[in-house]
């Protein structure tokens, strides 16, 4: 009983750290295939791009505790993943490569904060067609002889890929762009001859072929690849012998000259063996057609003649050479042969020889007229060549060495012996001002013969001269400027004329004609050409003078050029004013003008500037210096203000004016010039007054403008009275002795044919007034029985049609009406004005207007019919 006190306790303890124990926490083994657990049986392909969420860790805590992720590696490998520790996701950070590392070992591990798990996995790398196969042992080159059998096996080449499966298997094939004599077992590598096909060493050394390596493809990236690699394989093809030795240089010819010494060389043959790569050495021998005259050297095939050439009995021998090859082990092999021509000549010993008539001659010469007639014969040159050798060595060319062109030589080919004949080919060439003397070179070459022999000899040809040139000037065109002042015989310029040819025919005379060579001569010989002694120049009559100028040789044979000559104008004129008083009007504010003129020609003689050498006061005017323009300085602006600085008070001031020219020596003159100044106010008086004083200073502007005036209203009134005798003579009525209008309403406007009787918006009626006739002196007007003169009739009354809206009104004026300034419309007066009117008219009058009004009654009822 004593023991259970501590033994209860001890229960109790227990308990309570039973009640307190925490369990670790552990991940999901959801198999293989599975995205999310604990990575067992995790594979991963090695073309997953770094980057890409590979996997989730998952896992949990009994007691529903937070749960952290880790992943660690070998400190000795590289950290492939990376994982989130909350979400459990793993990143891949590294790039993977199977053929590098087929597997990753990896420590994976899940905690709650107070207890952790940790698992080792293993995740296996799965395989892409990354890699392209590789050749091995190379380069690859192959020493074939050229006589291997078709078939062969040549060589093998190799390429490893070091992928798995089908990305890993290598196939071969041959890349030629044309059909080879060469191919390539697809699954070994094995380069083969191909049947049918064989090795030329002379037609080809080496032959470079291209083989291709491919896999068998695979997925990449998701995607099917095939990947290939080619590598070079060189074949040499090396000699064997199997070609006959070959003769260079044929065909061959020799020849053997009659001064050839025995055992001299004639030619030698050379032959070399066909195979070039290895060769064998070569015998040479003479098989027949010798009969013993020669002989060949068995190891150079150097063929020597062995007799004398006079003892030969043949023009012409046909040997054969034949060649043989030993080999190697020195038995004779292949031979081949070559046939041989060698002639025998007689000897050329003699050149072509030039004669002259006392015998051999190198030197001929002759003295001909320049520009002899084409196809003329030199018949001064007595010239033979001749060469004493026989057959073809007596055959041989000629031909002239020189300018080519000028001349030519017959016979141009010579056998033996001929008559050198030369012949003019170019006459223009032959010019004594071009060449006195033509040396030439007569050349006589042989055609046929192999030494080309060959002799020459000069043909001196002395030129004279005959006049076939014209004078030349050195210039179409010759310009001078002389002064105006240069006094007559004055120098101008000189021309110059070149006639190339010499003695008298070269000797030019000048002469001069043209209409602007009156003031010139010219020195018949030097060209000079000068001012007549009496000639006076002026520049401001005329400034430019043109002519031609001839140069002519002794024959008449001339040339012209053309002479133009500008004379430089002097300042010789002064300036002049119009009158040396003048009198100008000047309105207050506006200038006043005074000109001059310089009969200079040119600037700046006849450029005047303008000046005030004297004024009093002298503070009143400006002028401008080069347009002559006066006016009041700007101080001035009024009358009063101009009389309180004149001590006068004068309207009228004199000024001394000067104009001067701008040459040098420089001329001025001077006028007197008076001016009235007037103001605004004067000229308000009417266009009359302003008129008149406009024209003080000039009278005659006023009487022409006045006579213009004048002229205008005569003219107007010789068209009115030519107007109205034309109209009264064709109405044969009896003119009026006095001038009476009578008022009537202003009818509608109409038209009118006579068109130069129109006046244009005006009333006839308003145009004329109403007036007795003076009293007639020299008549007795208190004589009772004196007819009273008719009134005139009034105008015809307007048609009826209505005028044009557009147009002005037209009216035509009576004809016996006089003309007057038409007045402004008054209003119609009122019925008891006009009464009284009436009754103020004389008896007379009253009575001259019934009358007239009848008749115009009348007018007026024919005119209506007329129109």
């Amino acid at each position: 009983m004593g023991r259970g006190p501590p033994a209860v306790l001890a229960l109790w303890m227990l308990f309570l750290s039973l009640a307190q124990a925490n369990f670790a926490p552990h991940f999901f083994d959801n198999g293989a295939g599975s995205t999310n657990g604990n990575m067992a049986l995790f594979s991963l392909p090695e073309d997953t791009p770094v980057g890409s969420h590979v996997y989730t860790l998952n896992g949990t805590d009994p007691e529903g505790d937070p749960v952290s992720y880790h992943i660690s590696f070998n400190p000795s490998t590289r950290s492939v993943f990376s994982v989130d520790p909350k979400l459990g996701n793993i990143t891949l950070i590294e790039e993977l490569d199977r053929e590098r590392e087929d597997e990753i070992e990896a420590i994976i591990s899940i905690s709650d904060g107070l207890n952790l798990v940790a698992e080792k996995v293993m995740i296996l790398v799965t395989d892409a067609n990354d890699e392209a196969p590789r050749f091995i042992q190379e380069p690859y080159v192959v020493q074939v002889p050229e006589d291997t059998p078709s078939g062969s096996s040549l060589a093998r080449v190799h390429a490893v890929d070091r992928d798995t499966g089908s990305a890993g298997s290598v196939t071969y094939f041959l890349k030629n762009p044309h059909p080879s004599e060469f191919s390539v077992d697809r699954h070994s590598g094995v380069l083969r001859l191909q049947a049918g096909a064989t090795l030329d060493f002379e037609k080809a050394r080496a032959h470079f072929l291209t083989v291709v390596a491919k896999d068998g493809g695979g997925k990449l990236r998701g995607a099917d690849v095939v990947l290939s690699a080619t590598t070079k394989v060189t074949v040499n093809v090396e000699d064997v012998q199997d070609m006959a030795p070959v003769f260079v240089g044929t065909p061959y010819y020799g020849y053997v000259y009659e001064d050839t010494l025995p055992g001299s060389e004639v030619l030698t043959v050379v032959a070399m063996d066909g195979d070039q790569g290895k060769p064998n050495r070569v015998l040479y021998s003479l098989v027949n057609g010798s009969d013993g005259a020669f002989e060949i050297n068995e190891t150079s095939g150097a063929i020597s003649v062995t007799q004398s050439p006079s003892q030969l009995r043949r023009e012409v021998y046909e040997l054969h050479v034949q060649v043989t090859e030993v080999s190697s082990a020195g038995t004779l092999a292949a031979q081949a042969m070559v046939p041989v021509t060698i002639r025998i000549v007689d000897l050329n010993n003699h050149p072509p020889t030039f004669y002259g008539e006392s015998g051999p001659q190198n030197r001929f010469e002759l003295s001909m007229y320049e520009h002899p007639p084409q196809g003329e014969i030199l018949r001064g040159l007595k010239i033979t060549v001749n060469d004493s050798d026989q057959g073809a060595n007596a055959k041989f060319n000629l031909r002239l060495v020189g300018p080519g062109g000028i001349f030519r030589v017959v016979p141009q080919t010579v056998l033996n012996e001929a008559q050198v004949t030369i012949i003019v080919e170019n006459s223009a060439a032959i010019d004594f001002e071009k060449f006195k003397v033509l040396t030439f070179k007569l050349l006589a070459i042989e055609v046929s013969t192999p030494e080309k022999f060959s002799s020459t000899a000069d043909v001196v040809i002395q030129l004279l001269d005959t006049n076939d040139n014209v004078p030349k000037f050195t210039s179409h065109y010759y310009v001078a400027r002389i002064p105006e002042n240069a006094p007559g015989g004055s120098n101008v310029l000189a021309v110059t004329a070149v006639d190339p040819d010499t003695g008298p025919w070269g000797e030019v005379k000048y002469s001069i004609y043209g209409s602007g060579a009156d003031l010139f001569l010219i020195h018949p010989s030097s060209g000079i050409i000068y001012t007549q002694p009496w000639a006076s120049l002026d520049a401001e009559g005329t400034a430019r003078y043109n002519f031609y100028v001839k140069a002519e040789d002794m024959e008449g044979r001339y040339s012209l050029a053309e002479v133009f000559i500008t004379l430089l104008d002097v300042n010789d004129h002064y300036p002049q004013f119009g009158k040396s008083v003048q009198e100008k009007i000047m309105v207050l504010g506006s200038p006043v003008k005074i000109e001059a003129t310089d009969q200079d020609a040119e600037e700046p003689n006849n450029l005047l500037d303008y000046s005030i050498t004297h004024a009093e006061p002298a503070n009143v005017f400006d002028i401008n210096a080069h347009t002559g323009e006066i006016w009041l300085k700007n101080s001035i602006r009024s009358l009063d203000a101009l009389h309180n600085i004149t001590p006068n008070g004068d309207r009228t001031w004199s000024l001394e004016v000067q104009a001067k020219d701008r040459g040098s020596p420089s001329f001025s003159t001077t006028a007197l010039l008076k001016i009235d100044i007037v103001d605004t106010e004067m000229l308000s008086r009417g266009p009359m007054a302003a008129f008149l004083m406009q024209t003080k200073e000039n009278p005659m502007k006023a009487v022409g403008v006045l006579a213009g005036i004048m002229a205008i209203i005569v003219a107007l009134t010789v068209l009115i009275s030519t107007a109205t005798f034309w109209r009264n003579k064709k109405s044969n009525k009896v003119q009026p002795v006095r001038r009476v209008l009578r008022k009537r309403p202003s009818p509608a406007p109409r038209s009118i044919r006579i068109e130069w009787l129109k006046f244009r918006r005006t009333k006839a009626a308003d145009k004329f007034v109403l007036k007795e006739a003076p009293p007639n002196e020299n008549s007795n007007n208190n004589s009772r029985g004196s007819t009273p003169p008719p009134q005139a009739p009034a105008p015809p009354p307007p048609p009826s049609t209505a005028p044009s809206m557009g147009q002005a009104p037209w009216t035509v004026p009576t004809v016996s009406g006089s003309l007057g300034p038409q007045q402004p419309p008054q209003p119609s007066p009122k019925p008891r004005a006009v009464a009284k009117r009436k009754a103020v008219g004389s008896p007379a009058q009253s009575a001259l207007v019934s009358e007239l009004r009848q008749k115009f009654e009348k007018k007026n009822l024919h005119s209506k019919a007329h129109f």
